[in-house]
This record gives structure tokens, sequence and C-alpha cells, in this order.
């Protein structure tokens, strides 16, 4: 006996699904967007002057970018290759703090990379730099010592030097004799310079006796010689001169004449903070 088996209906062949496209490091960079940077604060961060500075030579058409000139307002990221004349300028984008370092000055040492005279340096003492170079916030004369800041971040030390900002600078001031009572108004109310007028905004008798009478001094600005010129302006000689402040950042007391320490991140954030 014949049995009829049921008629089943052909099977479609069910085409497999497309393979995913291959993910590669390349597709995910392509998603992700690339961080830029404005070009004149990358080069004052560089060292090699401050932001303003850094727009001028933009401006000026000596600054590149790929080969073409750049513009003040460009923004750079990490394969982008950027130049000033000839020299390629170098960046490490994941930095994102500038390089502090506090020294302590002694008498004796001049704060310049150069002298006829072939005095020492505050530049010979510091750690070398293989991209930048170290900006010296505010000088002290050859016989001054005392607190210097260096930085690699030009901007920093523009917010830190520009007058319009008047940052305090405090020193520590030895003279022969005693300031009486109207020179101490006159310093502090202001006394004639050749540069125009100056004054402490805080003079405080410190004590001593006779060639050792200390007193301390706050300035809001920095111009050459000015504490000596200050207290000559009154009759009176500065025999010794100390900087123990510069705005926000005291001479750590564990730093000895002719050392140097560097801020860690932390406290350069803080700093910036402070300074903002």
């Amino acid at each position: 006996m014949k049995v009829n088996r049921p008629i089943r209906p052909k099977q479609k062949k069910i085409a497999p699904p497309p393979s995913s496209p291959e993910i590669t490091r390349a597709s995910v960079a392509a998603l992700v967007p690339v961080t830029t940077f404005k070009l004149h604060k990358l080069l004052a961060q560089k060292g090699l002057g401050s932001r303003r500075e850094m727009e001028i030579l933009i401006a000026s058409g000596q600054v590149s970018i790929n080969g073409a000139v750049a513009s003040v307002g460009d923004r750079v990221g990490p394969d982008d290759v950027v130049r000033i004349g000839k020299r390629v300028i170098r960046f490490r984008m994941e930095e994102s703090t500038p390089k502090v370092i506090l020294y302590h000055k002694p008498e004796g040492e001049i704060v310049s990379r150069s002298d006829p005279q072939g005095r020492p340096s505050v530049f010979d003492k510091l750690p070398h730099l293989d991209s930048s170079k170290w900006i010296a916030i505010g000088r002290l004369d050859f016989n001054t010592s005392g607190l210097l800041i260096f930085t690699t971040d030009g901007g920093l030390a523009n917010r830190l030097m520009h007058p319009r900002f008047e940052v305090e600078r405090e020193y520590a001031v030895r003279i022969v004799g005693v300031l009486t009572a109207e020179q101490m108004r006159l310093l502090t109310t202001g006394v004639a310079l050749k540069d125009g007028e100056a004054k402490f905004s805080y003079l405080s008798d410190q004590g001593g006796e006779g060639t050792n009478h200390w007193y301390r001094v706050i300035l809001k600005e920095g111009k050459n010689r000015e504490v000596r010129r200050m207290f000559e302006a009154v009759g009176l000689t500065v025999s010794r001169l100390m900087r123990v402040r510069f705005g926000p950042i005291n001479l750590p007391p564990r730093v000895k004449r002719g050392k140097w320490i560097e801020l860690d991140d932390k406290e350069i954030k803080r700093l910036l903070n402070l300074i903002k």
C-alpha cells in the first residue's frame, strides 16, 4: 500500500546577515573629536613670551601651521606641525599644567642669561629644559636676595608681573638708622622718583639697633631698584634687601640660598586658581 507523504514547501535559503565592518583603532578615532588648543596660548606655555606677545608674533606672519601662515585665533591639535620661521615647535598636548620653580637667590647673581662682565647668573642654577625655557617672574638686582619664581608659561608670568594686576611684592629691608614718623608718612603716601611717584602699601618696623634695623614693606609694582631708591629719596641707605613674598607665594624657609624647589601639579593648580 502506497503511503502519500505530505508535501513540504521548499525552504528558502536565508542569506546570512551582512558582516559588520571591522572595528579598528582608526575608525574609533574618527568618531572621537580631536582636542585642539589656541595657538597663541600653547606658544606662551612653551615659554616663548606672553600670550599678547604671541598674538603679535602670529599676526606678523612668522608662524605657520602645516606649511600655511597662521592667523590669530587659530587652533592646533596633536598632529599639526607648527613652525616659527624654520624652527619646528613641538607641543605635548597632555601637559595641562606649566612648570614652576621657586629659587632663593643669593646676593651676587644677575637675573639674565648673559652678562658682559661675566657675573654668575641665576639661570646657571636651574634644571635644564629640552623644549622650552625658564621665564623669570620679576627681577632682583645684583645685590638683592630672596624669592624668584620661574615658569615655562608666559601667560602665568604676565599675569603675575603686569602692573594692572597689582600683585604684591613683600621685602625685608635693613637700613642704617631708624625711620622717623615723617619719613614713614612720605614712604606710604608717595615719594618722587625719576620714573614717577612710588609708595609702599604697607610699612612696618621690625626692630633692631644701629646698623641692623629691619623693616617690612609691600609694593604693588616692580620698578627697577624701587625699594632702594625710595629709601634713598628720604635720605636713608638700604644695607640689605630680601624679597620674602611675591603675590600668593612666600619664600619657603626650607629653601636655602642658591637652591630651588619645583612645585608639584597640585600646588601649581592651586596657584593658578588664586590668580584667576
